[in-house]
């Protein structure tokens, strides 16, 4: 497979793609060799204005097409997203450093969402009452937002963006996505499918950068609402000042997903989900799990399974064949998730599998870690209660269910949490009482549907409305209710 040639970080507003020009400088690596795949710089306040306003006078035009027209567009850049697939997958592997099935698997998700916002003209119809009083008639209309934007995370960069630009244009408004610093060139890819989509100039527009260019975009007077992804201190961080400064906002934060293992649970199931989820992607997303809370006598087995799972992944770099698990994203991240992990072996964790010190024959500069499992974590500890964002799952042992659903609700964050069993009633009390947003039973990573919102509870989730489906057609729609009569 061929790699992404080096490249500059470049803007597109208006249907115009340029360098821009402010302070901070934009470098993007292959994290599996270390080597620079593109520079550039981050947006300037001035170039965030432009692009504002060039959005705003776009949305005056695009919110006066028929909603079933709008949507045409989005049924062109499907059919486009899905014959370049095999080319953002290979973008998506070189910059975010991901296995190349595992950049598929996500822009098959995003592609989804955009299939789910090709019915717009059903899911914003409003509704109306006749004779509400005697000739009096009532009725509710949804109506664009203006200006919206999106901001999102290195994880992700294809699937992500697609959460929130195929409602904010199939709604009516205009956008401004800003990707990552650190995985630009995804999304630049796809800008370029969104012209060959026809969409008018203007509806849809990139504006790189990191907080210079955060912060003008949260200032911006023109933008109206706000949908962002990351690490939770900069979704409240992003929460905060948007809604300081009259915007609405969705904000998704942070996790510490845990997993419960019950004694009854699938044996031949469950080693193999858990690893995966929280070792897939290298450990890097909102639904990895992290921490294993394994009940009575599961941990026997389990430890003995998971552990076997760990030590014979292969990690690799992702366009190679058999490669399992591909780097993090950065050197300084790695060197976190290695403090980490010594922390927690402070703390007085076991160390079960090690994944510190990593090296890779022929990507000596990749940024790996291995998969790490350590036992024994104190529930109180830094492994146990930090989002570490890597390839280490902790595992706790605890006596019975309702043990297990005590230490998961003391959590701070409530994203994710998985529950497995035989027992119906052990996942009806699990489902029922636990404080997480997205639950699974018997699933190891309970990622949505494009038509369900992707749901977060507590330091996971800053907002009303969530992303994807019905709430993104809420987020993105304005009500107006008009009483009236002739």
């Amino acid at each position: 497979m061929s790699r992404v040639a080096l490249t500059e970080v470049l803007n597109c507003v208006g249907g115009e793609w340029k360098r821009p020009s402010g302070s901070e400088e934009l470098v993007v690596y292959n994290p599996a060799t270390g080597e620079v795949l593109a520079r550039g710089y981050g947006s300037s306040r001035e170039e965030v204005d432009e692009a504002a306003r060039v959005a705003a006078r776009a949305f005056e035009g695009w919110r006066r097409v028929p909603v079933t027209e709008r949507v045409q567009y989005l049924f062109r850049l499907k059919g486009l997203l899905e014959e370049n697939l095999e080319d953002l997958a290979r973008t998506v592997t070189e910059e975010c450093g991901k296995t190349y099935e595992e950049s598929v698997g996500e822009l098959r998700r995003g592609i989804e969402n955009v299939e789910v916002a090709c019915g717009a003209p059903s899911l914003m119809q409003g509704y109306n009452t006749e004779d509400v009083a005697r000739g009096i008639d009532e009725h509710l209309y949804r109506q664009p937002v203006g200006v919206v934007a999106a901001i999102t995370p290195f994880n992700f960069p294809g699937m992500i963006p697609l959460w929130f630009l195929p409602y904010a244009v199939a709604c009516g408004n205009a956008i401004l996505v800003k990707p990552s610093d650190k995985v630009p060139l995804t999304m630049q890819k796809i800008m370029g499918l969104v012209e060959r989509a026809g969409l008018p100039p203007g509806v849809v527009n990139v504006v790189n950068g990191a907080k210079e260019t955060v912060d003008a975009i949260l200032d911006h007077p023109l933008v109206r609402a706000v949908s962002f992804v990351g690490s939770s201190p900069v979704a409240k961080y992003v929460y905060t000042r948007a809604t300081a400064n009259g915007k609405r906002a969705q904000c998704q934060g942070g996790a510490k997903n845990p997993v419960v293992v019950m004694p009854d649970a699938d044996w031949d199931l469950v080693p193999r989900v858990v690893a995966e989820s929280a070792f897939g992607c290298a450990g890097q997303r909102c639904l990895a799990s992290s921490l294993a809370v394994v009940v009575g006598e599961a941990r026997g087995p389990f430890r003995e399974a998971i552990a076997e799972l760990a030590a014979s992944r292969r990690v690799g770099y992702g366009l190679e064949p058999g490669v399992e698990m591909g780097p993090v994203i950065r050197r300084e991240s790695k060197e976190r998730i290695e403090g980490l992990i010594g922390k927690g072996a402070e703390e007085g964790a076991r160390i079960v599998v090690d994944g510190r010190g990593a090296r890779v024959p022929g990507y000596e500069g990749g940024f790996f870690v291995r998969p790490t499992v350590l036992e024994d974590v104190p529930p109180e500890g830094v492994v146990a209660r930090t989002e570490i964002f890597g390839p280490v799952l902790g595992l706790v042992h605890v006596r019975d269910i309702e043990e297990a659903i005590e230490m998961v609700n003391r959590g701070n964050y409530g994203n994710m949490a998985c529950l497995f069993t035989r027992s119906g009633a052990a996942a009806r009390k699990f489902r029922y009482e636990v404080q997480a947003g997205n639950i699974g039973i018997n699933v190891g990573v309970a990622a949505p549907m494009a038509f369900y919102p992707f749901c977060g509870m507590k330091e996971s989730f800053f907002g009303d409305l969530h992303g994807q489906g019905r709430d993104a057609v809420e987020f993105y729609t304005e009500k107006k209710v008009v009483v009236e009569r002739w």
